[in-house]
């Protein structure tokens, strides 16, 4: 397989972005290009933060427009027009990142009878009813079967995610979808020594609600003050968490928004990490497969997590890291505040995370685990 069409003609995923979907897919084309093959990207959006390793590649851009129903039949009539300029272009296999009413894999597995893999990272049906507002869910139903009925292999980040593919397909393609977790790129993140002083706890991520920053700010601020506190991001929380570190009097560094490439480079010197995602009233809500675990993973760095959703399965819990009950500022302070006090516990937990995200998460592996007999 030479010669891989790229897909994503989900207008919120910028390829070239910060936020964590664009480096999933960023990552991916990597892999892909890490074996030899030759990627072309068709999409909706570039972005403009263009990594240096990826300035060269190929993009091929069609914008959705419109709102409403209207943005989810453009949506629908670029995902035509974008499996029309890979048939034109031609490829060896197809790789498309899930999105609403895109059709595009099957067009093209169809006319060029050659591998198709779907990615799956959200239940985006659900999400869309939820969060925005879904016109024509039929037609999203449609193209989710049409999608995974044509792939060689649906691969989902979770099982919550798989559970809800296989709800809304036929059974009979129950048996090409397989779970794959997301990974971490163990080159462009590497350990670092602890910086001198106090021990810094890192959290890197979106500033939205479901990563439970505010109980983070709040364990700094109840805590020992043996430690200090690094936020790395922004987003629509920012100015409100701002406010609360001060409020509370916690010792908070905000870095703001940073591109992927500097992610490294503020988790050096940290010597430990958080994710600290609240508790929820449906265990559903916690379909993710956290990025940022496994770059903390790859950094080196124990990690101190809620024990929810997929972090169990990436912590192993005094190994890794510690798995805390969510949304609870005293039992976050205290297991941080623990292995503040403790240099060698945090290296052999170090050594451990490291060696996990090398053995175990690398992008490479995970392709590999995607394509399993099929590539």
């Amino acid at each position: 397989m030479r010669r891989i069409a790229y897909l994503c003609v989900d207008p919120g995923v910028p390829v070239f972005g910060t936020k964590g979907a664009s480096v999933h897919v960023q990552e991916i084309i990597r892999a892909w290009r890490n074996r030899g093959a030759e990627v072309t990207v068709y999409c909706t959006r570039t972005g403009s933060d263009v990594p240096a390793d990826l300035a060269d590649l190929t993009v091929v851009v069609v914008p959705v427009t419109g709102k409403g129903a209207t943005r989810e039949a453009s949506q629908a009539a670029v995902a035509a027009e974008l499996a029309q300029r890979v048939l034109n272009d031609g490829a060896d296999a197809v790789y498309e990142r899930y999105s609403l009413f895109s059709d595009a894999l099957a067009r093209v597995t169809a006319e060029l009878r050659i591998p198709g893999f779907l990615e799956v990272n959200a239940p985006l049906i659900d999400e869309q009813r939820t969060y925005r507002i879904l016109h024509d869910e039929t037609a999203a139903t449609a193209a989710l079967q049409l999608q995974v009925a044509a792939a060689t292999r649906t691969v989902c980040v979770s099982d919550p995610v798989a559970d809800w593919v296989r709800k809304r397909v036929d059974p009979g393609d129950h048996e090409r979808i397989r779970t794959v977790a997301n990974g971490v790129n163990t080159d462009r993140i590497r350990p670092f020594p602890e910086a001198p002083g106090r021990p810094v706890v890192a959290f890197v991520g979106t500033l939205k609600p479901w990563h439970g920053v505010e109980t983070l700010i709040e364990a700094q601020a109840s805590g020992s003050r043996a430690w200090t506190l690094r936020v790395v991001g922004d987003g629509p929380q920012g100015p409100a968490l701002r406010s609360l570190a001060e409020r509370v009097g916690a010792d908070v560094d905000f870095t703001g928004a940073v591109a992927p490439e500097k992610v490294p480079e503020l988790l050096a010197g940290c010597a430990i990490a958080a994710a600290p995602y609240p508790s929820t009233s449906n265990d559903g809500d916690q379909y993710f497969s956290p990025l940022k675990i496994y770059e903390y993973c790859a950094a080196g760095l124990p990690v101190v997590a809620s024990r929810v959703g997929q972090a169990p399965h990436i912590i192993d819990d005094g190994v890794t890291g510690l798995l805390v009950e969510p949304s609870d500022p005293h039992a976050l302070s205290e297991a941080i505040s623990s292995l503040a006090a403790a240099p060698l516990a945090r290296a052999a937990m170090s050594s451990a995370a490291r060696r996990a995200a090398t053995e175990r998460h690398s992008w490479d592996t995970v392709l590999n685990r995607i394509t399993q007999e099929v590539a």
